[in-house]
């Protein structure tokens, strides 16, 4: 179990901080294209060629990781990988990160222990080929039922007049992404078991193929979502989505259970509510922050305007974060154009 724990926490790390240091060597390089000359640059760009191998590889653990565990164990697992991408980013980025943040890190990291050591070997139920069609059709009822919601909440915003996506509208396209990108991790670990079950070879890149759409339509109805939306709501309820469909999925539909051992399923249980809170509070640290500094901010306010002094405004931790990443980053570029 810890093997495919340990698989999980790479590939994760492989696939955040990949997708990071390709976005930072693309800010020299031109759109992505099929000519030969775009495709030559991008791959003389040893930032984004690195971390185009570190996503590929983090993929590939991430497929062994699922071939050895349950999903419902892997896909927890998962979601600290946005707490080694914020160790990454402050480490190389230079990122400040706050209280929250550590936290969050720290509530992440000991929920994957907890899950390590609550989770435990099962047999493979029998499944049918049936399972395919029926999962799709359930996610399919479930998208129709979101779509509906989601257009009355556009109906009733254009009738209002108001330019702003409603927050629930950014639930749901949060929703619709992290279910499609849970349905991905299940998906392929049915693959798997197919092939144990003895089932044809073929099913597995089949399912492999399906595990990729899902996760392409996760991320386009996420894009969808953070183009104007606000990051917070969709990051968050993507994140917590994904997870609880790869738990429920997995027990409902691949016959995976919790443990016999009453301490192991309070381990398993306690490490899922652990991450599921770290990369709540990760994805929501800057807001959070800011929340809590209002209250402090108007008393002193308060007190210097009864003393008639003036104290000069500090600035925000948002603006902190985000001077600190643009001055790395055009630091770096000037250097790779010299």
């Amino acid at each position: 179990m810890w093997e495919s724990i340990v698989l999980t926490v790479v590939a994760t790390a492989g696939n955040n901080v990949g997708k990071i240091l390709q976005k930072k060597g693309t800010l020299i390089l031109p759109p992505l294209s099929f000519k030969l000359k775009v495709i030559k640059a991008y791959a003389s760009n040893k930032t984004w060629l690195i971390g185009f191998l570190m996503d590929i590889i983090g993929a590939l653990l991430m497929l062994r990781a699922l071939s050895l565990a349950p999903v419902s164990v892997i896909q927890p697992v998962s979601g600290s990988g946005l707490a080694i991408l914020s160790i990454f980013s402050h480490f190389y980025l230079k990122e400040v990160m706050n209280i929250v943040d550590w936290v969050g890190i720290t509530l992440a990291g000991f929920g994957t222990i907890g899950v390590g050591a609550g989770g435990e070997e099962q047999e493979a139920a029998a499944l049918s080929i049936l399972c395919v069609p029926w999962l799709a059709f359930v996610v399919f009822i479930l998208f129709i039922l979101l779509n509906a919601w989601l257009r009355i909440c556009k109906r009733h915003r254009r009738e209002q007049e108001m330019m702003e996506y409603d927050v629930v509208e950014e639930i749901i396209y949060g929703l619709e992404s992290g279910i499609l990108f849970g349905m991905a991790s299940v998906i392929s670990k049915m693959g798997f078991l197919f092939l144990e079950q003895g089932f044809p070879s073929l099913l597995v890149p089949m399912c492999i193929i399906i595990s990729v759409f899902f996760s392409g339509a996760g991320l386009f109805y996420q894009t969808r979502g953070l183009k104007h939306g606000r990051a917070i709501i969709v990051s968050t309820c993507a994140a917590v989505a994904s997870i609880l469909t790869g738990v429920l999925a997995g027990m409902l539909a691949l016959g995976e259970r919790l443990p016999s051992a009453p301490k192991a399923r309070f381990a398993l249980l306690l490490g899922w509510l652990l991450i599921i809170v770290g990369v709540v509070l990760l994805v929501g640290s800057k807001r959070l922050v800011r929340f809590l500094r209002v209250p402090s901010r108007r008393v002193k306010n308060y007190g210097t305007r009864r003393a008639g002094t003036s104290h000069i405004k500090e600035p925000s931790p948002t603006a902190v974060v985000q001077a600190a990443t643009l001055n790395h980053l055009l630091s770096s570029t000037s250097k790779e154009k010299a």
